[in-house]
């Protein structure tokens, strides 16, 4: 069972080893559509037999099949059909995302599409990418400094952007020349089974790409297997914690990409208005729930009043409502506990002495679905709850600042270090302060992106980066070779 618009061969199946094969417990997972609160698609579901089975078939196409000897070059060319592939399944990537999470509809086809197009940078890693160097040496005649494939990676993707983060897991393992087993989020499967039979279509070895839905459990086991040799995981902090302790007692490699609390800095020079519209429709990108959210905002205390009335007005002009319907700026958070969640914190702002300036309530007018209004806090203790855990969903953070100092103070005292922003129309200033922010990004007016540069995070926000030349660092290992003559 599939969305409307979703056409997938065998979800009722694994793919292992090239073979689509039935779960071994005939385990299956149903996805809810956020909207309808309705079941719109079912798929296999991997156990711990299911999970060694893959990585067997995975670690055999690593230690004796071809692709981690195929040139560079030649694993570019073969990626780059899977990219024609996925472009052709855009619509469907598109459907499915809307389905599961409640994207809008409006939006979708242009973040799938970018996702595609960014695969095209990673492949060409296997041209631009320098492989191997070579030197004279001080003790030795010549060195050489090779880049080598990690081994079998785990990718381990989230709900909130499932095909553009599985799928730049798989480009780089596979440019490397590893091989990959994707488990992706329980809540939105859809999208590696388009990627597994992208790869199948293009004739990847088999065992190459595998993929295992799963449950907690199965996941677990998964990563406590002796036979992996990296997992590369996006989400939360607390579950990166958990899979970084355990990969540190089998000394599996890992990239961690988890959690954020950034902060938009205001300074004088930036207009209120403007200010107040790029925090107001930020916030509510994807329902808030994008780990990279400017989710605090740090004003000078004289200015403070005067954005949070600005904010309070653009988000009371947010159309809240159908993913599917063209006009909405707003759907719903992807599940019911995603609800639940948003809802708690909001309670604990209140609690907090914190300002509910607007939002706080489900729609009255959305008799159902997981939907929750855009909600402003403000003269916000950035020591409190709402303004130092992840809420993940559209619930913004006012915070007063004494001076531009403070702001940064502020700004850094935070577990987190993802993202943020200088709201300013001094490049420089924007520069000067973006070298004091520890955090892994920094863009000038607004959650900037960039899909060439490297992205990850500080502190509790990950251990690694992906995206850019950098991305692929984690998926090799470095062998240096000490000759006493330069081979050919």
């Amino acid at each position: 069972m599939t969305p409307e618009g979703v056409n997938i061969q065998h979800p009722d199946k694994l793919f292992i080893g090239g073979d689509w094969v039935k779960p071994i417990s005939n385990g299956t997972i149903e996805v809810v559509n956020p909207a309808s609160e309705e079941v719109v698609a079912r798929t296999a579901a991997a156990d711990n037999r299911d999970m060694d089975a893959a990585v067997a078939a995975a670690r055999e196409a690593f230690d004796n099949g071809p692709w981690p000897t195929t040139p560079p070059k030649e694993r570019q060319a073969k990626l780059m059909e899977m990219i024609d592939h996925l472009e052709s399944r855009v619509p469907e990537l598109a459907a499915a995302w809307t389905a599961q999470v409640g994207g809008l509809a409006s939006f979708s086809p242009m973040m799938q599409g970018g996702a595609v197009a960014g695969l095209r940078g990673i492949a060409a890693l296997g041209e631009n990418f320098e492989w191997e160097t070579r030197r004279k040496g001080d003790a030795v005649d010549s060195v050489l400094i090779r880049r080598e494939p990690v081994g079998v990676v785990v990718g381990i993707a989230p709900w909130n952007g499932p095909f553009g983060i599985m799928a730049n897991k798989v480009f780089y393992s596979l440019i490397s020349g590893s091989v990959i087993i994707m488990k992706p989020s329980p809540e939105t499967p859809l999208e590696a089974y388009i990627i597994a039979e992208a790869a199948e279509a293009v004739g990847l070895p088999k065992g190459t790409v595998n993929l295992v839905p799963a449950d907690r459990e199965a996941s677990d086991h998964l990563i406590h297997s002796k036979r992996i040799d990296k997992v590369s995981f996006t989400g939360s902090s607390a579950a990166g914690a958990h899979i970084a302790s355990v990969c540190g007692g089998n000394m599996t490699r890992f990239t961690m990409e988890l959690g954020g609390k950034s902060a938009a800095i205001i300074r004088d020079d930036f207009p209120i208005e403007a200010a107040a519209n790029i925090l107001g429709n930020t916030i509510t990108v994807m329902s808030g729930q994008v780990c990279a959210m400017l989710s605090r905002a740090i004003v000078p205390k004289a200015r403070h009043d005067e954005l949070a009335e600005a904010i309070a007005g653009v988000m009371k002009g947010i159309k809240i409502g159908d993913p599917e319907d063209p006009e909405t700026q707003l759907g719903p958070l992807a599940m019911r506990r995603q609800l639940e969640r948003v809802e708690m914190y909001i309670e604990a702002g209140k609690a907090s002495g914190a300002d509910l300036v607007t939002g706080g309530h489900r729609p009255a007018h959305m008799n159902k679905g997981y939907y929750i209004e855009p909600t402003l806090f403000a003269n916000v203790d950035n020591k409190s709850k709402i303004a130092q855990e992840e809420i993940f969903g559209p619930v913004l953070c006012l915070i007063p600042a004494e001076d531009e100092e403070d702001a940064i103070r502020i700004a850094n005292e935070s577990q987190f270090g993802l993202n943020g922003s200088v709201f300013t129309n001094d490049a420089q200033a924007a520069y000067d302060i973006a070298k004091r922010v520890r955090t892994g990004v920094v863009g000038q007016n607004g959650m900037r992106m960039e899909w060439t540069a490297p992205f990850g995070g500080y502190k509790q926000s990950g251990i690694g980066r992906e995206g850019g030349e950098e991305g692929l660092w984690g998926y090799v290992e470095t062998k240096s070779i000490l000759l006493d003559g330069m081979p050919a």
